[in-house]
């Protein structure tokens, strides 16, 4: 080893410093996510479900995830019609 490269250090290689460059995103990208990408599928698949059995509105089902501490909760929250009085 040089004294030069001991002071200076050696000169990276353009594609190491991209690859890194991209991994520094790709993190970021992944962090600033709020929702998966499952969850509209899972929120449409619930009305579904749940329309076989009660008469809703897709608009009274809500999915949502939610990051508390280190646990990430699910949480659906479904509006079911009031049962007819007899």
């Amino acid at each position: 080893m040089s004294i030069l490269n001991y002071f200076f250090g050696e000169k990276k290689k353009s594609a190491s410093v991209a690859r890194e460059r991209l991994q520094i995103i790709l993190a970021h990208e992944r962090a600033g996510r709020h929702t998966p990408d499952y969850l509209p599928q899972l929120q449409k698949e619930l009305i579904e479900v749940i329309s076989k059995y009660v008469a809703i509105n897709p608009d009274d089902i809500k999915v949502q995830l939610d990051k508390k501490d280190d646990f990430e909760v699910l949480e659906v929250n479904i509006v079911l019609p009031e049962a007819a009085k007899r």
